[in-house]
C-alpha cells in the first residue's frame, strides 16, 4: 500500500461559520415555530440542531510537519499533510497505532504534573494523538551488553535520527511503527557488533572479504555506524521509515571485565613506552661509542665497553634516579 495525499481545500473555517450559521437559524426556526404555533418550523428547527453537529468531526487542524491518515469504513481514504484548517468527510476516523507509544526521544516522553491539566488540553491532546508527526526524530536506544566477535562483553548504546516517509506503510504495514523501530534498531546494533572486536586484534575479517583488517568498534566508529544505520533502513524500509543517521553514544568494555580490560591495556601501554626507551637508550650508547672511537680520549677493552654500555643502560632505562659512585683513583 502507497501513500496517497488528499488534495482538498481547507475549507474548516467556512464550514465552522455555516454550523454557526445552521444553529442560530435553527434557534430561530424552533422559538418561530413555538411562538406561532407552526409545527412545520419546529420541526425543522429541531431536526437542523440535533444534526449540525455532525459536520463537526470532519474539521481537522494540522499544523507544519503534520499528517492524518484517514480511512473511510475500513478503507484507506488518503492523508492528509500541510498545515491549515480543513474539512473532510466526517465519518472519516484518524488511524495511528502507535499514538500512545512513547520512546526515549525528545518531545516524546511523557512528562511530570499532568494531573493539573485542564479539560481543554486533554480534549486537545486527545485530537492530536492521531496526528503523525514528519519531523526528524532521535531514538535514544537503551544501552545494550552485547559479545564482540572475540567474545568479550560490551556495553554499547546508539542515538538513530528517523522519520517518516510514508505514512499509509507507517500506519498498515505494522501493527506499531515505533515499537517496530526500536526492536529493529536492537536487532541490528547487535548483528553488527558481533562482527567487530572492540579494540584492534589480529586474525579478525570485519568487512568479510576473508582478508584480515584493523576495523574495531573504538577504531572505526564512522564505518560502524555507517553499517548500523544500513542495517537498520534495509529492516524498516517496509514500514515507510527513513532512517537519515546512526551515531554510537556509548561505547564500554561490560562492568565484569572492565578491570582487567583495564590492566591489559596498562600494561601493554607500558610494554611499549619500555620499548621506545630501550630503543633509545641503546642509540645513545652507540653514540657515545662512536664519539669516544673518533675523538680517540680514552681506549677501552671490550670488557670495559661491556661494562660502559652495561652502566649507561641501567642509568637510562632506569624508572628511578641513580647515585653513581665516583673512582677517584686509577682508571682500572
Amino acid at each position: 500500500m502507497k501513500e496517497k495525499t488528499l488534495e482538498i481545500g481547507k475549507n474548516g473555517m467556512a464550514v465552522l461559520l455555516l454550523s454557526i450559521a445552521l444553529y442560530l437559524a435553527s434557534i430561530a426556526a424552533i422559538v418561530l415555530g413555538v411562538r406561532n404555533d407552526l409545527p412545520a418550523a419546529l420541526g425543522v428547527g429541531v431536526f437542523v440542531f440535533c444534526t449540525t453537529w455532525i459536520l463537526w468531526p470532519g474539521l481537522k487542524i494540522l499544523g507544519p510537519q503534520e499528517a492524518l491518515v484517514l480511512t473511510l469504513f475500513g478503507k484507506y481514504a488518503g492523508t492528509l499533510k500541510g498545515p491549515g484548517f480543513y474539512f473532510v468527510n466526517p465519518f472519516c476516523i484518524s488511524v495511528n497505532p502507535a499514538a500512545k507509544t512513547r520512546l526515549k526521544q525528545s518531545g516524546n516522553v511523557n512528562g511530570a504534573g499532568n494531573s493539573n491539566r485542564d479539560t481543554f488540553t486533554a480534549m486537545v491532546q486527545a485530537q492530536d494523538s492521531k496526528k503523525i508527526s514528519l519531523k526528524i526524530m532521535t531514538l535514544d536506544n537503551n544501552r545494550q551488553k552485547i559479545n564482540d566477535c572475540l567474545g568479550n562483553p560490551v556495553e554499547i548504546g546508539i542515538a538513530v535520527i528517523w522519520r517518516i516517509s510514508d505514512t499509509a506503510r507507517a500506519v498498515f504495514h505494522v501493527d506499531n511503527y515505533k515499537e517496530f523501530l526500536s526492536l529493529q534498531c536492537d536487532s541490528a546494533l547487535r548483528n553488527i557488533v558481533r562482527l567487530y572486536p572492540y579494540d584492534v586484534a589480529q586474525n579478525v575479517d570485519t568487512t568479510g572479504d576473508g582478508i584480515a583488517d584493523d576495523g574495531s568498534l573504538r577504531g572505526s566508529s564512522e564505518m560502524v555506524a555507517v553499517r548500523i544505520r544500513d542495517e537498520i533502513q534495509n529492516r524498516v524500509q517496509e514500514a515507510g521509515i527513513e532512517i537519515i543517521d546512526a551515531r554510537i553514544t556509548h561505547l564500554a568494555y561490560a562492568p565484569e571485565i572492565a578491570a582487567v580490560m583495564l590492566q591489559r591495556q596498562q600494561a601493554s601501554a607500558i610494554i611499549d613506552a619500555r620499548k621506545m626507551i630501550v630503543d633509545g637508550a641503546v642509540g645513545m650508547v652507540e653514540m657515545a661509542l662512536d664519539h669516544l672511537n673518533e675523538s680517540q680520549l680514552v681506549t677501552l677493552d671490550e670488557e670495559r665497553k661491556a661494562a660502559m654500555v652495561s652502566n649507561l643502560l641501567v642509568v637510562l632505562c632506569g624508572s628511578h634516579d641513580v647515585q653513581p659512585v665516583v673512582n677517584s683513583g686509577s682508571l682500572y
